[in-house]
């Protein structure tokens, strides 16, 4: 039996703990489980790079616009017939299109099932992933760089990921910040009533393309809200998206330069799913602090991963370390004297950044349903 065979024949069962540990020695049906694990991985890093082509390309678009032909794919988007045809029987043969007819040829007609047409097209919708699938074509280009970061100590800076994954990021989660944290923050009392404070001063720390700035500011169109980032790529793309809408500013701004004008402006500070990238998340925190008046609130929203490191872990663990080792980390590395706290923040650490930042506590929000975020409150 060829590797191959081997491999195809486990059907991609899931690794267990009998595989052996350190000193033991493997046995043939371990290493074939184990095998048959990595290459179910293989299998799905190659169609996520081939949902990646057609979501560049606009191919999902045309094929929810109606059924094609190879001939008709083609000639919608503007790509050659022969790539036309393999992506469209490479992506029926993995199940994410349906065909109508069986064999081969070029009169076959493919289409994309409605599931699929709002993963793979609808910006708004809560279940919009084409982004994860161009976010990961984006890292995989980065690879030779990363692994001279490993191994110099050195890292790899957000900017150099390019479009792709600053896009991405802000494609992902847009439909959350849009659709549900209205509903989140005000199913908080405490949380709700100072942001519905006449004219309340709200500041959107690291707030990238804007989306988080915006659902507040839709939220509570009484209060002023301030977006503020270090990329200008990011904040331009703020302004694009906030076009209309009045209660809305963007800046470039570092957090530690929150408080620089020496007074307490806000009502409430916001830090969503960024504070584990910052180099010096003490310092933005002890200015956040200093920002916010005594009587306001500050929450810092993010990754809902274990309290303890307890392998094996969850899909959220794994997602999360999985951003860690290949975007999070490296940028945060390569700011010098950085912290370097990865994507995988647990609630202790986050707890002593707050507590050197000068807040006396933090706690859980009763928010759930927010996907594999949680938000927390930090006392004074």
């Amino acid at each position: 039996m060829s590797l191959v065979d081997a491999v195809i024949s486990t059907g991609g069962c899931a690794v267990d703990d009998t595989m052996n540990g350190e000193g033991d020695t493997a046995d043939e049906q371990a290493v074939e489980q184990f095998a048959g694990w990595v290459f179910d991985r293989f299998l799905g890093g190659m169609e996520t790079l081939s949902i990646h082509i057609g979501s560049s390309l606009g191919l999902y678009a045309a094929l929810r616009a109606a059924p094609t032909t190879v001939a008709e794919l083609a000639a919608r988007t503007g790509i050659d017939r022969r790539y036309a045809r393999e992506w469209l029987e490479q992506q029926a043969t993995a199940g994410i299109l349906d065909v109508d007819g069986v064999g081969e040829g070029d009169e076959l007609r493919f289409r994309l099932p409605s599931a699929q047409a709002e993963v793979l097209t609808d910006r708004a919708s809560l279940g919009y992933s084409a982004p994860l699938a161009d976010m990961f074509a984006a890292v995989a280009l980065r690879l030779p760089d990363l692994t001279d970061a490993y191994r110099s100590g050195r890292g790899v800076p957000w900017a150099a990921f390019g479009a792709a994954v600053r896009d991405g990021q802000g494609d992902i989660n847009r439909p959350w910040f849009e659709n549900v944290l209205a509903k989140a923050l005000a199913s908080v009392p405490r949380v709700h009533e100072v942001l519905s404070r006449p004219d309340a001063g709200i500041a959107d720390v690291a707030c990238g393309h804007g989306w988080s700035t915006i659902g507040l500011a839709r939220a509570y169109p009484d209060a002023i809200v301030d977006g503020f980032d270090i990329d200008a790529p990011a904040i331009e793309a703020a302004h694009e998206h906030a076009a209309g809408l009045e209660n809305v500013t963007f800046s470039e701004l570092r957090g530690e330069q929150l408080a620089d004008e020496g007074e307490a402006r806000y009502d409430a500070a916001f830090v969503f799913e960024a504070l584990h990238d910052m180099p010096d998340p003490v310092a933005v925190l002890s200015s956040i602090r200093r920002a916010v008046r005594s009587d306001g609130v500050v929450v810092v929203m993010d990754e809902a991963v274990a309290e303890t490191f307890s392998p094996p872990g969850d899909d959220t663990e794994r997602a999360m370390y999985g951003y860690s080792l290949l975007i999070c980390l490296p940028d945060s590395m390569s700011t010098p004297d950085s912290v370097a706290t990865g994507t995988v923040m647990r609630h202790a650490t986050l707890e002593r950044y707050a507590h050197e930042a000068g807040f006396s506590a933090v706690s859980i929000l009763p928010i759930d349903g927010f996907a594999a975020f949680r938000f927390y409150l930090l006392e004074r």
